[in-house]
């Protein structure tokens, strides 16, 4: 039971941190580098 708690607890961490990553990356200062690829290619 222990290194069930021990695997769940580590599947949150991991989600959560994947999850501040990518807020980080879409709407902190890393964004600035993202092309939006609609922008480029407008008629």
């Amino acid at each position: 039971m222990v290194v069930a708690n021990i695997f769940v607890i580590g599947v949150m961490v991991a989600l959560v941190g994947i999850t501040a990553a990518a807020i980080y990356t879409a709407f902190g200062p890393p964004s600035k580098k993202l092309a939006d690829p609609y922008e480029m290619h407008e008629d």
